[in-house]
């Protein structure tokens, strides 16, 4: 779910099998991902899994690096990680920020371990970040901190139109 011209596009692994049953990102029950959105101030009202379109109405886009298979990412096989086709979307659509929300996405896409938070490449002229996953499997990893971070961007972006 992306459009041209975006803030953020945040970018998961693949979905789980709730999110897939649900036709919605983030909609187990349990996942961090709405309530994250809005309490760093990237969505000005919480919204439910069902309304993940209303994304793009913030300057929001929602994609995963697999698009074919669906899981936890323990689960997923590494050939169905689409570099080239997420890059070509970064292309096409220019977001100014790419994030990643797993170390596995952010690491498959760079190719190399990555740390959270901002990192010193970029796609297409987009900043690249990566935040801590807000899966319930991953809570013991959970910082808010990197999503602050991503959240800052984005106002400093809005705030000079």
């Amino acid at each position: 779910m992306l459009a041209p011209g975006l803030d953020l596009v945040l970018c998961g692994t693949a979905p789980s099998r709730a999110s897939k049953e649900a036709e919605a990102y983030y909609a187990k029950p349990g996942n961090l991902f709405w309530p994250t959105l809005h309490a760093v101030g990237l969505t000005p009202l919480l919204l439910a899994p069902r309304d993940y379109a209303r994304v793009l109405d913030f300057r929001i886009g929602l994609t995963d690096l697999n698009k074919t298979e669906w899981g936890a990412d323990h689960e997923l096989s590494r050939d169905g990680f689409d570099v080239p086709g997420l890059a070509a979307k970064i292309e096409r659509f220019r977001p100014a920020a790419l994030a990643f929300d797993s170390k596995t996405a952010g690491r498959a896409f760079l190719g190399r371990p990555v740390g959270y938070g901002l990192q010193p490449e970029t796609a297409s002229g987009a900043l690249l970040f990566v935040v801590p996953s807000p899966s319930g499997r991953a809570r013991a990893f959970w910082d808010i901190g990197p999503w602050r971070e991503v959240a800052d961007f984005v106002q400093a972006r809005r705030a000079a139109r």
